[in-house]
């Protein structure tokens, strides 16, 4: 199983998180499919890549008690396929959801931490 993990603070308010969140993954073409206050699940659009490689993305949001206006993003970017190639589906995947939060005009990015 393919795996990848970022973290990401924002400078972002809670409230707006989830809207600019949710835009910002369905610019992937990932589909909201479970999502709570801390918690956002989404997963890719059938119909690009074979089953097991369709990949999902699980966000634990987390806003740091000493700061209202800063949000921490834990990513986890996965699917089943096995990662064989550097360059498997899930890493392109990670690598474009990555940039999709990092460019993103809708808050401005503090830090950014890949794995």
């Amino acid at each position: 199983m393919a795996r990848y993990t970022g973290l990401f603070t924002i400078a972002t308010s809670l409230p707006k998180l989830r809207n600019q969140l949710a835009e910002v993954l369905e610019s992937c073409n990932l589909d909201i499919i479970y999502e709570t206050e801390d918690y956002m699940m989404a997963r890719e659009v059938p119909g690009r890549v074979t089953f097991a490689k369709l990949v999902s993305v699980e966000v634990l949001i987390d806003r740091p008690i000493e700061s209202i206006e800063e949000v921490r993003m834990r990513f986890v970017v996965k699917n089943e396929e096995l990662p064989l190639q550097k360059d498997n589906h899930c890493a392109v995947m990670f690598e474009t959801v990555k940039q999709a939060i990092s460019n993103s005009d809708r808050w401005q990015l503090l830090e950014n931490i890949a794995g």
